[in-house]
């Protein structure tokens, strides 16, 4: 952890356009970004890319606070990129100032004639810079026509290098790029704009997403560098995708976090599942986040794409919860009508696939509940209703129990276990009678024997 330990608190971020549900991979970025922060004692912002009017929508915005909030990452500073048009015209005045910025008036059909024909001679598709070339009279001409500009930014055109916290040594030859576009003709602005300016004003350390923007850091770079900010440590993890190879999309829906709330994942699984898979790490329950924060290691991540499986999932859900302590689940416990103690969670944790059927448990507990016996055992259980224990109900009371029920009944086995279990909790399987009997009571054990409603 060395080589990427920083030198002061960190600032880092994650910045989702609102313009749909956030998926698994969206969130193994912010977990990324959020937990390092954790791990360091830094800052983790959540900034809404929202400059895109036409598809950015309030409702996704919503449902992105409460996605992250599941999560359990806690934003330290929650920034709107719709707030911050006045910086970004600041920053589109000063690179025009310094000539890094110029006009182009070609339309997309243009522009797509322009590739196809490169592509035709064996280059690549990349813009010719035929704008900057243009007289001041043509300009004029083209304005007078009623066309717009969008504006590009001029590269360098240089080998641009950086140390990748996951990848290692990188570089991109912004030679081989078109100018990026960074105002489009209506005046709005592009991410790769806007995304600069604001890590430059809120003190980004780090940028930790997905491989899929390691030619944009090129690109970003020099941004940075032509405004005089400071360059962050960038970091490209690799990209999950599902089980089929196929990648993941906020616009096809593929395994939001909302629909695996819904599906009662538990949020603690989908954050271990999201950032251990595809690493050298084991993918197990985590305690915590801060545990998960703690295992946190940039150079143990994969280059290929990492596979997340929605079965995986379930399972690792269903571990999670088997090892969740009861204050951790006493609020949504609560929330599900269930009025157990420390006591009935302990009881019932190990057999639940899903934190919602604690409340099924808890009916077996309180009932009512209607017995399941059978003809042959009436009288076996009617000797079981005779022999409970009386005084107090604890742990040992169910083995005092069957010790004394064992010899007078002269049943052993299943024949002595599965017509009680059936009769205090008319379930075929489930938690340990030991731990359940005392939590259901005398009375309504002795009741439920008697092949009554209780």
């Amino acid at each position: 952890m060395s080589d990427i330990a920083p030198d002061a608190p960190p600032v880092l971020r994650f910045a989702p356009s609102p313009t749909g549900l956030l998926h698994v991979g969206n969130a193994r970025t912010a977990l990324y970004n959020a937990l390092f922060a954790r791990q360091w004692g830094g800052t983790f912002i959540l900034r809404y890319d929202d400059t895109d009017t036409a598809r950015s929508t309030a409702e996704f915005a919503d449902a992105i606070a409460q996605d992250v909030a599941w999560l359990g990452l806690a934003p330290d500073r929650v920034e709107h990129q719709s707030r911050r048009l006045v910086r970004y015209d600041e920053a589109v005045a000063r690179l025009k100032a310094l000539g890094r910025l110029y006009p182009a008036f070609e339309s997309e059909d243009e522009l797509e004639a322009k590739r196809q024909s490169r592509r035709r001679r064996g280059l690549p598709p990349v813009y010719d810079r035929a704008a900057l070339k243009l007289t001041d009279a043509a300009r004029a001409a083209l304005e007078a026509e009623g066309r717009r500009p969008h504006w590009r930014f001029r590269l360098d055109g240089r080998q641009v290098v950086w140390d990748d916290l996951v990848r290692g040594r990188q570089g991109v030859d912004t030679a081989t790029l078109s100018d990026p576009v960074l105002v489009r003709e209506d005046g709005s602005y592009l991410y790769t704009l806007t995304s600069v300016v604001d890590d430059i004003d809120m003190g980004v350390t780090h940028v930790v997403r997905g491989e899929d923007h390691v030619t944009n850091t090129g690109v970003q770079i020099e941004i940075i560098e032509a405004l005089g900010g400071f360059v962050p440590r960038f970091g490209h993890h690799n990209l999950l995708v599902l089980p089929s190879g196929e990648g993941l999309s906020k616009r096809l829906g593929h395994l939001s976090l909302r629909a695996l709330r819904e599906e009662g994942e538990e949020a603690l699984a989908v954050a271990s599942l999201a950032v251990l898979t595809g690493t050298s790490l084991a993918v197990e329950p985590s305690a915590s986040l801060e545990a998960l924060a703690a295992k946190i290691d940039f150079a143990k991540i994969s280059r290929a794409p990492a596979r997340f499986d929605p079965a995986e999932l379930s399972a690792l859900t269903a571990a999670t919860l088997h090892h969740l302590p009861f204050e951790a689940v006493a609020d949504r416990l609560a929330a599900l009508g269930v009025g157990g103690s420390e006591g009935f969670w302990l009881a019932v944790r190990g057999n639940l696939a899903r934190l919602g059927e604690a409340a099924d448990w808890w009916r077996v507990v309180e009932g009512p509940l209607e017995p399941v016996t059978a003809a042959e055992d009436a009288a076996f259980l009617a000797q079981a209703a005779a022999l409970l224990p009386e005084g107090e109900w604890d742990q040992e009371v169910y083995p005092r129990w069957i010790s004394a029920l064992k010899p007078a009944s002269g049943r052993a086995g299943r024949a002595l276990f599965h017509p009680l279990r059936l009769a205090l909790t008319g379930c075929e399987s489930g938690p340990e009678m030991k731990a359940l009997l005392p939590l259901i009571g005398r009375d309504r054990a002795a009741a439920r024997l008697r092949g009554e409603r209780a």
